[in-house]
């Protein structure tokens, strides 16, 4: 069953229409409801396609948090083969917000991390959310140093509100768990590309996205914080967080402007979640082109190219 956010229930009326059209159909070959149908479709895809093209911050954060957009599994799913999932950290144990393994992408060997935020009750409880622990950074940190000695590119899918802020994760270090993570992307001698197919939030994204290049789906956000809890932090008043979200610049669109992200990923008319297979598959169409130029290049060469991209960030806009 299809879920309607709430800036498209003009949308969503024209398409009931058309639904009980097509049961009346069902019992009746008139071809003037067939031609009915064929109307209402399109007025819906005229609707559909004049609300997100010009959706505002927060609605883009309704898009980017819906629950039916494709997740980690499903890019992994449909982009690589003989997917092998590693766990743990060798330290403290196995945090499942963050998944990681290595397989083929489109003939390429790759390690593959990224959050899982769990599709139904008991999968969002068993991934938490997408909010990782300590211990999911660290073996972010082992599956990259992995994935240098054996000369494979690392794919990081971000997709997150952000790194759990409990009091364990605090006690087991998680501010030095993301720094070295950070620290770990940013000095690979081997290809990195991330791709925030959601939500990218605080250091819990930066900490597997510092990478030679960032890309967005068109309707995901990258954040330092939600816009919720900015507008409590800023103005006290967690009402006021779609003016927050206006102004952090939190879209594909204004970080591209200034030099925060490297690419735009197209989705389909309405948001990945109405075509997830055709977004998926876009995804992996850019991440096969941009990876290929990489490839030619050195481990230091990859290094400085990091290092200059990022040390260039707010230098101009």
């Amino acid at each position: 069953m299809r879920s309607y956010l709430d800036f498209e229930k003009p949308v969503a009326e024209i398409e009931a229409k058309a639904d009980e059209l097509r049961a009346l159909l069902a019992t009746n070959e008139s071809p003037g409801i067939s031609e009915d149908i064929r109307r209402s479709e399109a007025r819906a895809e005229a609707a559909l396609k004049e609300l997100y093209s010009a959706l505002t911050p927060w609605q883009k954060m309704m898009v980017a948090r819906h629950p039916m957009r494709p997740h980690f599994k499903d890019y992994v799913t449909r982009l690589i083969e003989d997917f092998t999932p590693l766990s743990g950290d060798r330290a403290f144990g196995e945090d499942e917000a963050i998944m990681a393994g290595i397989g083929r992408f489109r003939g390429q060997s790759v390690a593959v991390i990224g959050q899982e935020k769990g599709s139904d009750t008991e999968t969002r409880l068993r991934h938490n959310f997408g909010m990782a622990m300590p211990e999911g950074y660290r073996k972010a940190v082992r599956i990259m140093a992995m994935a240098e000695r054996f000369g494979m590119p690392v794919l990081s899918f971000i997709d997150t509100a952000g790194a759990y802020p409990g009091i364990a994760a605090e006690e087991r270090g998680q501010a030095e768990a993301i720094a070295r993570s950070t620290d770990a992307c940013l000095g690979l001698g081997v290809p990195n590309i991330s791709v925030i197919i959601g939500e990218g939030g605080s250091g819990g994204a930066v900490a597997i996205a510092s990478t030679n290049r960032v890309m967005m789906l068109e309707h995901s956000i990258y954040t330092v914080a939600s816009p919720e809890a900015s507008a409590s932090i800023l103005w006290r008043d967690s009402g006021r967080a779609q003016d927050a979200a206006t102004a952090m610049k939190i879209t594909a669109q204004d970080l591209l402007r200034f030099g925060i992200i490297d690419t735009i990923i197209a989705e389909p008319i309405g948001g990945a979640h109405r075509l997830p297979e055709k977004a998926v598959d876009t995804v992996g169409d850019t991440v096969e082109n941009v990876l290929a130029p990489l490839l030619a290049l050195s481990p230091d060469e990859l290094r400085n190219q990091r290092s200059e991209k990022f040390l260039a960030i707010g230098r101009k806009i």
